[in-house]
Parts: structure tokens; C-alpha cells; sequence
């Protein structure tokens, strides 16, 4: 989340709230890391004890809150009054910001990138938890695919790579992390505060504990590590108990689901499908961004492995596998699940363990779809 991955204002969750940050996940780096987090009140980082009572930028929040919203003014104050700046927060957000556009920094010669990426998720203990969500929630998995059209292990592979099926949601307290980036860095106040806006209106709506929540440093939260504006307009009431908790694995399954439709899967349309590729292919971008005919890659020298589901143009994806590359071609709907997390390693990574997962609830092999 974005989901990713630009991270645009618009409402999107899961997106990145930089360009390396996900749909409302922690920030999901190339390499496959995780940026450190830390506990509500204390361990990782330095922590200031500086609020915002008198900060004038919380003020004029306070008052927009009032006009835009009926929120009393006072009772934001009061609100921020309490978070906390955490200076540790800033200092991985610019960590972030300073990685740089990733195509620019490209090595010249293959690495091994891709492999190391996919190892950090697409692993036998990962695959045996999936298989173990699935199981747990099949039925839930079933009725979200029925009723939002997207496949199950689409979903499994979402939460498996955002949480690890609930195992890592974050532990900083979203009011500070949200009121730290609103009102004490500049570089993306403007987008986070729009967050802290959206997070304010939806513990007022839930009848939650605006200090209760917590998740990334970033601000996202959950299972499927939301964005609080993709909780408003994507989270789904999917346990019947009137809330939308994405706490709850069951409404983070329906509202995972939900997101994609929102984003425009179509259902029983393909995610990719490998392609053979001479040695013309390196000249062509590649990229889940990039929009190819079928005769122009065929003069290229790549052709699909397999059906593409009646696709007029696809894009071109090139995974560093350490000896070369290996080409896919992207679909429509692998384009859906970079809205998510706006990274192609990072929509690979989703296919290939729900994929892995299914694979093995199936009794077969896992090694499908490109898998070791």
C-alpha cells in the first residue's frame, strides 16, 4: 500500500505514501527490508517529548476540522495536545525520500535483486501460514471473492506480504505518527494531513480511542495496512458487527477485496504470464507502467508463454535474477495490484505467494507460476 506505491492525495490505501512506501504498509524497499519500527513508547529511535498544543499548523487544523466537519476545535486541540513528536519518524521518512527514483539507480549488469526481493516473502514457512489463513478462513475468502470478483489468493497474497497474516502490523501510535508528518514535515504535510483528517473521522465514526490505534510509522494500519483514507472509502463492514475494524482479518479480507474492486479488477481476467525474449529485449523500458502492442514486442523477440486473455497490450516486466533476466508480461490486472504498492517487484511478490499458497492448499506443486 499504495497503495504503493506516485503516491498521489488522492484516496488510495494502500498506497504508498512515498515512493517507496506501501498502500498504508511500512515501507516496503526494493531489497525486500522493512524500515525499523518502534513501540508506542519507546525502543527503536530517539523520541521528543514535544507535543503540538501550541503548533500554529495544528491550530488551523483544529479550526478546518471544525468547519469542514463539525469536529469542536477544542477537542482536536485536545486530541493533539496529547501525540507526540517523534523525531525518529522524521528521520525515516527522509531515509525513504533519499533512496531516489529506483530506474535511475538501475545497475548496469544483473545482481540477483529480484531473488533477493522475492526471498524475503515467497518462503516455505510464509507458504505453510498462508495455507494455514486460508484454511482458517476459507469461507470468508469464498464470499469476498463472490462478492467483490477477486480471486482468494489475490487477497491471501495482500495480507501475506503486508502483515504476514496479522503477525506484523506496527506498533506506533497512528495520532503521533500522523500528527508528527501533518505538522513537523513539511515535505508531505499536506498528504498526511489529509490522513490525520480521514483518521480523526473514522475513530469518531468507529466509537474508537484516537490513541488506541497503532501501526507503521507511516500511518497505515491493520491487516492490509491501510491508509485511514482507504479505510473510509475502502473498508468494508465484512463480520457484520457494524464497525470496520481491518484489525479484524475478516473485514481486512473484505476490504482488500473491496480495494481491488474499487481499482478495477476484472474478474477471471490473467494477473501475467511469462514471455521468451532474445537478447533485443533489453531495449525496451520496462515496467508495470509501460503499455506495449503484441507486434511490437514480437519485433523485439518476445512472445508470451502462454494466453493473454485477449489483451491488445500488455506491459513489460524484467525481473534481475542474478544470470540475466527473466520477462513477464504484465496484464490488467497486475496494473490493479500496483495501485496497492506501486512497485513491480512488490506485485510479483503478491502473485507469486498467493499463487505458492494456493498451490500447496491444492496438494501440488509450488512451483508455479515462476516459483523455485
Amino acid at each position: 500500500m499504495r497503495a504503493i506505491l506516485s503516491r498521489s492525495q488522492s484516496l488510495l490505501p494502500l498506497l504508498l505514501v512515498l515512493s517507496l512506501v506501501g498502500c498504508g504498509s511500512n515501507p516496503t524497499r526494493e531489497d525486500g527490508g522493512k524500515a525499523p519500527e518502534r513501540s508506542a513508547h519507546g525502543g527503536y529511535g530517539t523520541s521528543s517529548s514535544a507535543t503540538f498544543a501550541d503548533n500554529p499548523a495544528a491550530l488551523r487544523f483544529a479550526q478546518t476540522m471544525q468547519q469542514r466537519h463539525g469536529y469542536d476545535a477544542q477537542a482536536v486541540m485536545d486530541i493533539l495536545s496529547r501525540a507526540h513528536r517523534e523525531s525518529w519518524i522524521i528521520a525515516q521518512m527522509d531515509k525513504q525520500a533519499d533512496h531516489g527514483p529506483r530506474r535511475s539507480s538501475a545497475p548496469s549488469a544483473p545482481t540477483g535483486a529480484w531473488l533477493r526481493y522475492r526471498a524475503k516473502f515467497v518462503t516455505a514457512d510464509n507458504i505453510d501460514k498462508g495455507v494455514a489463513f486460508w484454511q482458517q478462513y476459507r469461507g470468508e475468502l469464498q464470499r469476498a471473492s463472490a462478492t467483490y470478483g477477486v480471486p482468494p489468493e489475490i487477497i491471501v497474497g495482500i495480507i501475506g506480504v503486508e502483515t504476514r497474516w496479522g503477525r506484523i502490523m506496527g506498533k506506533t501510535r497512528i495520532i503521533d505518527a500522523l500528527a508528527t508528518l501533518s505538522f513537523a514535515y513539511p515535505r508531505r504535510a499536506d498528504y498526511f494531513s489529509t490522513e490525520l483528517e480521514a483518521f480523526l473521522l473514522m475513530t469518531r465514526e468507529e466509537g474508537i480511542d484516537p490513541f488506541q490505534p497503532t501501526g507503521s510509522f507511516a500511518g497505515a494500519m491493520g491487516y492490509g495496512q491501510f491508509m485511514p483514507s482507504s479505510i473510509r472509502q475502502y473498508g468494508v463492514d465484512f463480520n457484520g458487527d457494524h464497525h470496520r475494524t481491518l484489525w479484524h482479518p475478516v473485514d481486512a479480507i473484505g476490504s482488500v477485496a473491496n480495494y481491488f474492486k474499487g481499482h478495477g479488477w476484472r474478474t477471471g481476467e490473467p494477473v501475467v504470464v511469462r514471455a521468451s525474449a532474445g537478447p533485443a529485449a533489453g531495449s525496451l523500458q520496462a515496467g508495470f507502467d509501460t503499455s506495449y502492442s503484441l507486434a511490437t514486442l514480437a519485433g523485439a523477440g518476445i512472445t508470451p508463454a502462454g494466453s493473454l486473455g485477449g489483451a491488445g497490450t500488455v506491459s513489460l516486466l524484467k525481473f534481475d535474477v542474478g544470470t540475466g533476466y527473466d520477462y513477464w508480461l504484465g496484464l490488467h490486472n497486475f496494473y490493479v495490484i500496483t495501485r496497492y504498492n506501486h512497485s513491480t517487484y512488490y506485485a510479483m511478490a503478491v502473485y507469486q505467494l498467493g499463487s505458492a499458497v494456493k498451490a500447496r492448499l491444492g496438494g501440488g506443486d509450488v512451483r508455479v507460476a515462476g516459483l523455485p
